[in-house]
């Protein structure tokens, strides 16, 4: 199939996905649930259970908006001449294997174990953070009141005992760890998230049910719920108590495709443009990049300054940021949902240059989804660690990349 009939399928899918995408929590089964889903929270967050808007929430649209029929005879095609990492064996080299998360060489005991997914705190009374720089993938997405919130994706955490602090789920960033096969950690959650966090497929470790107090711990340097953090250990402990899978499964082949050792992917071809300054359009936090030619890393403000890890007592940097604007809904006067099944519009970022395309999921609540240029071809990430924004698909006039 050629490049043409490629972009051709692909873009066709994205505008079926958007022009389906009315509510952005469908494409899952509903699983059998009381009509009024108890309050399961976190102090001072207040759980508005609206019934009706529960009720348009469970019975979502079931349908697989897009599947792998988008894939050409030969598969998918990547740019740069690079083959799709979709159902294909990662390098291995001795005990080393590459990062499912990173692109890089890791020792495999680490690369081939589950990362864990752990919600973060993004307030400003919980800040700095403590260990989010150990992520290699950070998300970050609008909750109620217009307030952010992180999810860290973290392959080796060994050497952590002090992750967060942790705050609770929304049902949308569990789609996001199961699209890296993560062990999602939170503490409490939203009642919208309960059902999913139900299913089987989904392997969690919250701060309210019984390995709550294994997992997680409280300082008395901050008030409650802003002080409340994950170890190592306990994370570890966790796991083995509830006696979750710690290895990929076999048909597991990452979301990534990454460019080769010694490759930099320049994004210096017509369409692509300059990208030193990036704002997500956040209205609370009001954070921003700005890349640093030295090193060629993004490097992360908010709150009007460097946001920092305690940890290391150093400012947040990643080597790409990826813009995926995403169709969203209000599930009911507070709680908000988004789309993460279907598609839209996406621009990624590195090297101090962006190329705008079009992500789309495969493969359904278990899946993952990859990241398309506007010509058919499969973005290729350049290695190391990446920040994903969640963007609101009505509120793209507040974004800036220059």
């Amino acid at each position: 199939m050629n490049k043409k009939w490629i972009a051709a399928i692909i873009g066709a899918a994205v505008l079926v996905c958007v022009c389906i995408a009315v509510f952005a929590f469908r494409g899952r089964k509903p699983a059998a649930q009381p009509a009024e889903p108890a309050a399961s929270e976190v102090e001072d967050e207040q759980v508005v259970a609206d019934p009706e808007a529960y009720a348009k929430f469970q019975e979502a649209s079931e349908e697989e908006t897009v599947s792998q029929d988008v894939i050409g005879e030969s598969g998918i095609h990547a740019e740069q001449g690079y083959a799709s990492s979709m159902d294909q064996e990662r390098e291995r080299k001795g005990d080393q294997v590459k990062s499912y998360l990173s692109g890089k060489w890791v020792p495999a005991s680490i690369g081939d174990r589950r990362p864990v997914a752990i919600m973060l705190n993004n307030i400003i009374d919980a800040q700095p953070m403590s260990g989010v720089s150990f992520a290699d993938v950070i998300y970050e997405c609008v909750v109620e009141g217009s307030l952010t919130r992180m999810m860290g994706i973290f392959e080796n955490y060994d050497d952590l005992d002090k992750i967060g602090s942790v705050r609770s789920c929304r049902n949308y960033f569990v789609y996001y760890a199961l699209e890296f096969d993560a062990i999602y950690c939170h503490y409490g959650q939203s009642a919208y998230a309960m059902p999913l966090l139900a299913e089987p497929f989904v392997d969690n470790l919250s701060g309210l049910s019984a390995e709550g107090d294994t997992v997680y711990y409280r300082t008395t340097d901050r008030v409650a719920p802003h002080n409340a953090y994950a170890s190592a250990k306990g994370i570890k402990k966790g796991i083995e108590d509830l006696g979750y899978e710690t290895s990929y499964p076999a048909d597991y082949h990452g979301k990534f495709t990454f460019a080769k050792d010694g490759d930099t992917i320049a994004l210096d071809w017509d369409g692509t443009y300059e990208a030193k300054h990036i704002e997500p359009g956040y209205v609370i936090n009001k954070p921003w990049f700005d890349y640093n030619e030295k090193d060629k890393k993004y490097y992360r403000f908010q709150y009007d300054g460097p946001q920092i890890d305690d940890t290391t007592n150093e400012q947040l940097a990643v080597d790409n940021v990826i813009l995926q604007y995403s169709s969203w809904s209000h599930v009911d006067e507070n709680y908000l949902g988004f789309d993460c099944h279907g598609g839209g519009k996406m621009t990624y970022i590195s090297q101090g240059r962006a190329i705008d395309g079009y992500w789309i999921r495969f493969g359904g609540d278990t899946g993952h989804c990859r990241y398309f240029d506007n010509d058919g071809y499969e973005i290729v990430l350049n290695q190391g660690k990446t920040w994903i924004e969640i963007i609101q698909d009505t509120e793209g006039d507040k974004v800036k990349v220059s």
